[in-house]
């Protein structure tokens, strides 16, 4: 991974990409490549299909950070050729041949479990599917813990649902398995358990992992951190590989 290498952004549930704004604004202004394409939600499969397609319409390599429900698609997407490393935070490492349910079935439920708003919607095809948001009332406490509660309000109200069945879809490949990984644990984080998220980087062999004493959305209320550890990946991968 070179200085040139691109740092692609993936986002998570109820987020859209300008969930990424503050990492972006400190990548750009330090001279960064970046993308941060957006998501769907309503096929897990489709959304690692998507990624992988945009990743490999870059022109050079690629270092793929993934969010939350991002992080258990950058782990198949990351199997395009010119991904040369993958960054978790506060997300889903996922196996080859696992779900996000199954995974998170290892351990106990979080809080948000009990606070996720379903509603019907239907796809494409006409048939009537579940997607699901977090109770505006919870966000702040179960994503946002820290924020501005003006910044957390605007997120509340303006999520990007998730269809329920996508944590069902297994993952058809696990990149990490040949791709150098890191990692990050948002130790306040009542959206992924912070055992799950321990669990999949150990399990993936992280080269690091950064503890930050944040909630789901880490990369909001530690943007600098998280800037600092992708210089560091940048740097590490172009001088060692």
């Amino acid at each position: 991974m070179t200085a040139t290498s691109t740092v692609v952004l993936v986002h998570g549930a109820f987020l859209d990409a300008s969930g990424w704004w503050p990492v972006v604004l400190r990548l750009l202004d330090a001279g960064h490549r970046v993308l941060a394409p957006a998501v769907v939600g309503r096929s897990f499969h489709g959304d690692c299909d998507y990624i992988r397609a945009f990743v490999e319409r870059v022109d050079g390599e690629v270092l793929l950070v993934g969010h939350g429900y991002g992080a258990a698609v950058i782990t198949v997407a990351g199997e395009a050729n010119n991904v040369t490393g993958l960054l978790f935070i506060a997300g889903f490492a996922l196996d080859r041949g696992e779900s996000i349910d199954e995974l998170c079935s290892l351990f106990a439920p979080t809080e948000a479990s009990a606070h996720l708003a379903p509603a019907l919607f239907p796809d494409d095809g006409g048939t009537v599917r579940t997607e699901l948001t977090v109770a505006p009332d919870r966000f702040a406490h179960l994503l946002a813990e820290g924020l501005p509660s003006d910044e957390s309000g605007v997120l509340a109200v303006s999520q990007r649902p998730i269809a329920d069945s996508v944590f069902a879809e297994r993952a058809l490949q696990a990149a990490w398995r040949t791709k150098p990984s890191w990692g990050v644990v948002a130790t306040e984080d009542r959206m992924v358990d912070p055992q799950v998220q321990r669990f999949g980087y150990r399990r993936a062999g992280c080269r690091t992992v950064m503890a930050l004493d944040g909630p789901h959305l880490v990369m909001q209320t530690h943007a600098a951190d998280i800037v600092g550890l992708i210089d560091g990946i940048l740097r590490e991968v172009a001088t060692h590989g």
